[in-house]
């Protein structure tokens, strides 16, 4: 038996959707693209995570276990994909892209649902009592890059469709950047990025959030709006 030719590649060219662009906000994050031109990774500790990738591309691959620092593990799933890789480099993303990455080519439509897949990869959510208030509950929605050119470029891109303007500061490196919103202007966020409660996303996080809304008041109003009844994990 000869040996097997290259897979073929994907006859019908990549279409913009909510789930594909919510799948790009996870490889912007957690994922790599190999140097071999074809191959496509995305590794992340959340098994679900995981599958939700997958199911947003509409493809299945066996989720493996990749070896890290420290002796740490984590899942992944790496595919091949020519037309699918060749896509993503023509929006901006490129191999060994955590400190190079800049701005990237994601329609205006489809930008919150990118913008959740990038926090679900690599954001964070805070929220505490600040004690030198009364009453006063406070939460923090927060981006993270390594690269500069990146932050910058999520940040004009609120700042132009949401007029928010948040702040950057370094997070326990220097050489590592967070875009972070207060209470208002994150408020502002989470609504574009969780406009329906059906949208792909990581459900832990996301019942972090809402449960955050609910202690610091704004959450009755917020759901109302959004339909979003459910934040239970």
């Amino acid at each position: 038996m000869g040996k097997r030719g290259p897979k073929p590649r994907r006859k019908k060219p990549v279409e913009w959707s909510s789930n594909l662009a919510y799948a790009i906000g996870l490889i912007a994050t957690d994922g790599s693209l190999s140097k071999n031109g074809r191959h496509i990774e995305l590794t992340s500790k959340d098994r679900g995570q995981l599958q939700t990738f997958m199911r947003c591309l509409d493809i299945e691959v066996k989720i493996g276990i990749k070896k890290g620092y420290a002796d740490k593990t984590a899942n992944r799933v790496q595919f091949g994909d020519v037309v699918f890789y060749d896509f993503l480099l023509e929006i901006g993303l490129t191999p060994n892209k955590t400190k190079t990455i800049g701005a990237l080519d994601i329609p205006d439509k489809y930008f919150f649902d990118f913008l959740r897949g990038h926090h679900d990869g690599d954001g964070s959510f805070h929220s505490y009592w600040d004690k030198r208030w009364k009453s006063s509950f406070m939460f923090y929605l927060i981006f993270v890059s390594a690269s500069k050119e990146h932050v910058d470029w999520l940040r004009s891109k609120l700042e132009r469709f949401l007029d928010v303007r948040g702040h950057i500061t370094h997070g326990r490196t220097a050489t590592v950047y967070q875009l972070k919103y207060a209470k208002a202007e994150s408020l502002k966020i989470i609504k574009n990025m969780y406009y329906s409660n059906t949208v792909p996303c990581l459900k832990r996080k996301r019942v972090k959030i809402f449960k955050a809304l609910r202690r610091a008041g704004n959450l009755t109003k917020f759901a109302q709006v959004l339909k979003l009844v459910d934040i239970s994990p």
